[in-house]
């Protein structure tokens, strides 16, 4: 049977209350009750109710972890770290799919019901307007690989994906390529947007018309039907940076399809840098986001936010680099 407070209490010879503030966080109690209190409760296997104490402190250690792209493989390292971080940090994550959500309000409504500490939005996809509106409901919330913007309406950690565009644009000039071409994610993602907005700035002062075009999703076979369109349309850049490296392996298979060899015919370079990017047979040139350092800055955030949910916003941008592989000729 469940040992009991009851129990400790009696077992160590000091009132129920005096167990409740040894394992309540930030209560006071002397360090001799303490000792007592914690060597009754490991004798006799005692394990404090967090629902419980949840009553008494009002917090529920619950983290929300808010996500709305499962199918992409990144994401299985992303959640691996962040839950593994969170649990770590003395909080628990509570998981919360938003795939096809284009609105807030439900999932607003659904963590308020759960009371949860905080809320780290873990998406390159989902507007802005869904952090925004968890702040607005009075939740601690931290965006994570978040938009870049000059004015801040909430904590954002993340790379600067307007540079990733432009960092490769560079690279791919720098390899040699005179005509190169962006096919990114899909249109509408703030990602997308950003990387295209780098891109750009970079490309078009060169090739007013270069090719330009999206996959309909951050997945394998959207990469791959895009790059069918394109082969089949005719005119193929000589190099491609994609939307990430899903879409990339994708559009390398495509291109295996048709008979067309990357690099030889076609380069191909992706963004992230998920491990299936280094396999043998796929060794994509990628650029890579430091995922553990956006990830533990986020948990960071959201522990300061929750002590002090006043705090202003702030955008923390990490860095990002190019890391060559056998997708891009040697230049």
């Amino acid at each position: 049977m469940r040992v009991t407070l009851k129990e400790v209490a009696a077992k160590a010879g000091v009132s129920r209350s005096a167990v409740s503030r040894t394992f309540t966080e930030g209560a006071s109690i002397s360090d001799k009750t303490r000792k007592k209190v914690l060597r009754a409760a490991e004798a006799l296997g005692y394990r404090p109710n967090v629902l419980a104490s949840s009553l008494t402190t009002r917090r529920t250690k619950l983290i929300g972890l808010v996500a709305d792209n499962f199918r992409n493989p990144i994401f299985l390292v992303v959640f691996d770290l962040f839950t593994r971080l969170i649990q770590e940090r003395g909080f628990r994550p509570l998981l919360v799919n938003l795939s096809g959500e284009t609105e807030p309000e439900s999932s607003v409504r659904m963590l308020m019901q759960y009371s949860v500490d905080g809320v780290i939005v873990a998406s390159s996809t989902l507007p802005t307007s869904f952090a925004v509106a968890f702040r607005k409901a009075g939740l601690p919330v931290v965006h994570s690989f978040g938009r870049y913007s000059g004015e801040s309406h909430t904590h954002v950690v993340g790379v600067d994906n307007a540079y990733c565009g432009e960092l490769a644009a560079h690279t791919l000039y720098e390899r040699g390529y005179e005509r190169i071409g962006f096919l990114g994610g899909p249109k509408g993602a703030t990602s997308t947007v950003d990387r295209i907005r780098g891109f750009d700035s970079v490309v078009r002062p060169r090739d007013p018309n270069y090719a330009c075009s999206f996959a309909k999703a951050y997945s394998y076979d959207a990469g791959h039907e895009e790059m069918l369109r394109l082969i089949a349309q005719g005119d193929l850049a000589e190099a491609y940076l994609c939307g990430d490296d899903v879409v990339a392996i994708g559009a390398m298979s495509a291109l295996a399809k048709a008979g067309l060899k990357v690099p030889d015919d076609v380069g191909i370079m992706g963004i992230n840098d998920m491990d299936m990017a280094g396999w043998r047979g796929i060794r994509l040139t990628t650029i890579r986001q430091p995922f553990p350092e956006i990830i533990a800055a986020s948990v960071d955030l959201v522990q300061s936010l929750i002590k002090d949910p006043e705090a202003t916003p702030e955008t923390r941008l990490l860095p990002c680099e190019v890391v060559h592989r056998d997708t891009l000729k040697s230049g």
